[in-house]
């Protein structure tokens, strides 16, 4: 199988509250779901149709057996994933206050989780090589074995040994937490940011990467660094995309937001399937934008990822271009004429 999407790194349980705009100690009951952001991705990106799969670890127990058959349920290949007997699951709480409010209390990774138990070894290389898109994190840096497994997979699928229609995505998602400095992540993001095409973060994630600086300066040093399509997510005024020949910008999509937590994961499934299906750059970054926004005006992540039909629905009710559609147009009117 080769997939058109294969993401590295974490996985967990996210324990979500029923009880919406109460801090956590208030809860009265959860509800049970995958989560993680290389996992949610996938499963975004299945949703769309895509051929996805995860290389990871969880622990050897009813919780790693859970999120066996959760990936199965949304059609993401679980072939590397596999057991780490030394450590449990790892388990996210949050509470979820909206609009903006959406605290996680991560269990199970300290000192570490088995996500982070990746080896180098194991990796199935020509798997990474082939894949269409192959999508990393920088918390997959954060510590050993999974740094050195992430290092090695980037430099199994070199740039300038990729094929027309792949792309290598990192992820900049900078957890404060796992990290002894940001100095020490800048590092790290380095070592991998030569290997990769896109490059996807909001302004403090950036700036950890490639310094402070305003979205266009960030963009511009991501893009100096190698990078063919740097993502930088302006919060109140949308989400921007530059190459070295354009510059996009895509509004917010309005919605009642309910939990922002999982609309980043829909962006970054939805992006993928943009860029797999040969979008323009705006439409790619359209259609993204508005999978985020489902995603945010439900309550879980993975569950929650919406459907293509979900997701032209909601661009063409707010009067927002659907992908293709000018072109399907064009095709139709020279048809006509023939």
């Amino acid at each position: 199988m080769t997939h058109e999407l294969l993401t590295i790194g974490r996985i967990s349980v996210d324990i979500y509250p029923n009880d919406i705009g109460v801090d956590l100690e208030d809860v009265t009951s959860f509800g049970k779901y995958l989560g993680g952001s290389p996992s949610n991705v996938a499963v975004a990106a299945a949703r769309h149709g895509r051929r996805t799969g995860i290389i990871t670890r969880t622990g050897d127990d009813a919780f790693g057996n859970y999120l066996h058959r959760e990936l199965h349920k949304f059609n993401v290949d679980d072939s590397f994933v596999s057991p780490v007997t030394e450590y449990p699951t790892a388990v996210t709480f949050c509470a979820i206050k909206p609009p903006e409010d959406f605290p996680l209390y991560f269990y199970g990774r300290f000192p570490t989780a088995p996500d982070l138990q990746i080896k180098a070894e194991d990796l199935d290389l020509d798997a990474i090589r082939d894949a269409g898109i192959f999508w990393s994190t920088v918390t997959g840096l954060c510590q050993e074995p999974s740094r050195n497994a992430h290092i090695k997979a980037h430099e199994a699928r070199p740039r300038t040994g990729l094929k027309e229609g792949q792309f290598t995505i990192l992820d900049l998602d900078y957890r404060p937490m796992f990290w002894a400095s940001e100095e020490e992540a800048r590092g790290e993001v380095a070592k991998v940011l030569p290997h990769v095409t896109v490059a996807i973060g909001n302004d403090k994630e950036c700036a950890v990467a490639v310094g402070e600086g305003t979205p266009d300066e960030q963009a511009d040093r991501l893009l100096a660094a190698g990078v063919e399509i740097a993502v930088v997510k302006l919060g109140p005024e949308g989400v921007m995309a530059k190459t070295r020949t354009e510059r996009v910008v895509s509004a917010p999509v309005p919605v009642e937001t309910l939990n922002g937590l999982g609309a980043g994961d829909s962006f970054g499934g939805a992006f993928c399937h943009g860029l797999l299906s040969g979008w323009t750059l705006s439409e790619v970054l359209d259609y993204a934008n508005a999978s985020g926004a489902i995603v945010a005006s439900r309550l879980s992540c993975a569950d929650a990822m919406p459907t293509p039909d979900e997701v032209i629905s909601l661009l063409a009710a707010r009067g927002r271009p659907v992908p293709g559609a000018a072109r399907t147009a064009s095709t139709l009117a020279e048809g006509a004429v023939r």
